[in-house]
Parts: C-alpha cells; sequence; structure tokens
C-alpha cells in the first residue's frame, strides 16, 4: 500500500519540482488536476476536501435510494414536494463553502432521482431570509419544520458534519461524519436517517 501510494506521488512531485531544475525556483507554479497525473489524488492534510465530501453525500444518497421512504414515493408516483435546508458544520473547520457545494450535489441527486419535487434553493434561500430578518437572516434549524410548512413541502431534508480528532506520539488520526435526515414537515416524524463515515490519518513512518 505503502508502495502504491508513493508511486501516484511520482509524477506530481516531477512536475512540481521540474521548475525548480530550469532555475526558477523563486517562481510558484500553478497547475489543474487534469495537468498532473495524480494530484487529485492523495490527501494534502487529514482535513475534510470536495472529494471526501462527494463521498460521503454519495454514501448517503445511495442509502436513501435504497430505503423503503423511496419506495414509498416512487409507488405513490405522486412526486411529494422536498425542501434541501442547509447541513450544520459541526467541526473546527472552516467547510461552510464545501456544505453549500453538498447541497447543490444533493438538490441535483434529488431532482435527477425523479421521486420528488425539488424546491429551488433559491426559493428557500429567500424565505428563510425572510422569517429570520430579525436575526440577519440566517438559516436557524430550529426553524426547519416551519420554513418547510411556508415552503408547501411535505418533507425536508437536513443534517450535519462533525468529527472524531484523536492524536498520539505515532500520528494523528480524524474520522468525518455526514448524518442526514428526511423528515415529515407536519408531523416532524423522522422518516429517513443514515450516517456515512470515513478516516483519515497521519502516520508516523518510523
Amino acid at each position: 500500500m505503502k508502495n502504491r501510494s508513493f508511486l501516484r506521488l511520482v509524477p506530481v512531485v516531477a512536475f512540481l519540482l521540474a521548475p525548480l531544475a530550469a532555475g526558477c525556483s523563486s517562481d510558484p507554479v500553478f497547475v489543474r488536476g487534469s495537468e498532473v497525473e495524480g494530484l487529485d489524488d492523495p490527501p494534502m492534510s487529514t482535513g475534510i476536501d470536495k472529494r471526501d465530501m462527494e463521498q460521503l453525500l454519495h454514501e448517503n444518497m445511495k442509502h436513501l435510494v435504497a430505503s423503503p421512504l423511496a419506495k414509498a414515493w416512487a409507488d405513490a408516483g405522486d412526486k411529494p414536494t422536498l425542501a434541501i435546508f442547509p447541513m450544520l458544520n459541526e467541526t473546527s473547520q472552516h467547510i461552510d463553502s464545501q456544505l453549500q457545494a453538498v447541497l447543490s450535489d444533493a438538490e441535483t441527486f434529488m431532482v435527477n432521482s425523479q421521486l420528488v419535487t425539488v424546491v429551488s434553493r433559491e426559493r428557500q434561500n429567500q424565505m428563510i431570509a425572510e422569517v429570520e430578518r430579525q436575526n440577519g437572516g440566517q438559516f436557524d434549524p430550529n426553524h426547519a419544520a416551519q420554513y418547510g410548512r411556508q415552503l408547501g413541502a411535505k418533507y425536508y431534508m437536513t443534517g450535519k458534519v462533525y468529527t472524531s480528532d484523536e492524536r498520539t506520539a505515532g500520528g494523528r488520526r480524524v474520522q468525518y461524519f455526514m448524518f442526514m435526515q428526511v423528515i415529515e414537515t407536519e408531523t416532524s416524524a423522522v422518516r429517513w436517517q443514515n450516517k456515512a463515515a470515513f478516516t483519515k490519518a497521519l502516520i508516523n513512518q518510523d
């Protein structure tokens, strides 16, 4: 495993060191992932990145479409309305922009599933701003059911990302979790929920 990881990094290192060989050590090099084989593969830290978020979302969405709730939606054939609300960032990392991208991916996934009618994110943001005008227009998870009712959504999707961080003399291990739910607006009953997880680590090889 260690040798395979090293081999994947060889093209990246060679590309980045090329300017040094040419005598341009003072100039930074800007690259695209498509220009350097393997650049998108190895993690650059134990922090959560775009690929990690996509993996967590994919696992949750895969679980949702295989759930009894999705089967009930498909059997009913009337495409109930679903709102997709912001996910809470309960990590110590600044990942709000990544969470926004995840919400867009979740919206796209649910639209393409043809199981539900999805309320547009733009309309949701306008309504949330109206309700929370006195609080700066920010999303308040305690008011999610109220948002859903005002949007006419039968269900809403929400969730959170959180971590478990462990450190030892030999390294560091960070476990990431993305917990998601679909809640029935009228009754607040949880109709589906799932937790996807993965681990990143920094291991001392000495």
